[in-house]
């Protein structure tokens, strides 16, 4: 069986409750090499994890959409790395922001703090009103350094880059990335989940949601319902979290990437030259542009993906790697977070499973 090793270790993390359930799929050029299903979904109602499994992708919205966004509009000469905020967002002139480049919030130096819990303020506003005022704080936010001068991986510069595909699209970004990113090639199991629409019934029924957290400020079990609670309060879709989606569906649209990458793409959904300028890596950084690199060492991708590689993760365990020397991709989606986000095994046990998954292919000859 292909596989074996990775499999065993995944079979083994679900006993040692490193997660209650994952989904891993590994593919090789447009050949997928394993796609399976582990543990269980929820564990209190006791739904077992299933390959198609939707699960909260956290902040891998930073790369599959919010990025990508970003990319469709500079494809359409509506939008540079290079310009500054105080040209797209009036908001911005005559504060610290006017400077920032797209390219420092895409690369997590433009000198925004990681996180502040915007929720506790803006849950009590009215929800029309809670996207401007929650604006209003990232305006006011003081940078903690110049844009440029240091790197800092940062939700709230991802929060920007979301009013900044709005100011730009004129579309909301959930429905920009749907209409220009996955329509087009026929992604239905990724996507945001509009707390504010009743008419999100269609969308969701008859999916099966991998469960998240039991809230201690919701007080409820989370199941397709957005985690974060500064994308919960803004509604369910934000630029740094919101994003649902199933492993195949991450797979393909991952595989676009990666033969755009390589100039063998058969549809000009994102143009290759422009894939390549985004998964360079940045000087000075280990990261690109909307996507993250291995680190010199103890990187979650293990030691066997090349340094030309690009990945994310995703706070409620969830996560893909790809090698574009070799074609190899490898999505990770679990519910580490269920039901507490106190379990932080999972640190220790991606590179593991990185490792182990490289180690089948190459001695089978797949690499």
């Amino acid at each position: 069986m292909v596989m074996e090793l990775a499999e065993k270790i995944m079979m083994q993390a679900v006993s040692e409750n490193i997660f209650p359930g994952g989904v891993l799929l590994v593919s090789v050029k447009d050949s997928v090499i394993f796609h399976g299903a582990f543990g269980l979904a929820n564990i209190i109602s006791g739904e077992r994890m299933t390959t198609d499994t939707i699960f909260d992708l956290a902040s891998l919205t930073k790369p599959l959409a919010t990025t990508l966004a970003v990319m469709k509009l500079v494809q359409e000469g509506r939008l540079e790395t290079d310009d500054k905020l105080g040209a797209i967002l009036p908001e911005s002139r005559n504060t610290d922001k006017e400077k920032i480049k797209i390219r420092n919030l895409l690369c997590h130096d433009s000198g925004f703090p990681d996180y502040r819990p915007y929720y506790l303020t803006i849950k009590d506003i009215p929800q029309k009103d809670r996207q401007i005022a929650l604006r209003k704080m990232l305006v006011k936010e003081p940078l903690l350094s110049k844009p440029g001068e240091k790197t800092l991986y940062s939700d709230l510069g991802f929060m920007m880059l979301r009013w900044v595909v709005e100011s730009v699209s004129e579309q909301r970004l959930d429905h920009f990335v749907a209409d220009e990113i996955y329509k087009p090639i026929n992604l239905k199991n990724l996507f945001f989940v509009d707390l504010n629409t009743k008419n999100e019934s269609e969308k969701t029924k008859n999916k099966m949601f991998a469960a998240t957290e039991i809230c201690p400020w919701r007080g409820r079990l989370l199941v397709g319902v957005v985690h974060d609670e500064n994308a919960y309060a803004a509604g369910g879709i934000e630029g740094h979290a919101g994003l649902f989606g199933a492993a195949p569906d991450v797979g393909s649209l991952l595989n676009r990437l990666l033969f755009a990458f390589h100039g063998i793409s058969d549809d000009r959904l994102i143009v290759p030259e422009l894939v390549k300028t985004f998964f360079d890596r940045q000087e000075g950084t280990d990261w690109a542009l909307g996507f993250d690199t291995p680190a010199a060492t103890g990187s979650s991708c293990g030691k066997y993906f090349s340094r030309r590689s690009v990945g994310h993760l995703g706070f409620t365990g969830t996560s893909f790697w790809m090698d574009l020397d070799r074609f190899v991709s490898v999505i990770l989606l679990t519910n580490r977070v269920h039901p507490s986000r106190n379990n932080m095994e999972i640190k220790e046990f991606r590179p593991v499973l990185h490792d182990a998954v490289m180690i089948d292919l190459l001695e089978r000859g797949i690499l």
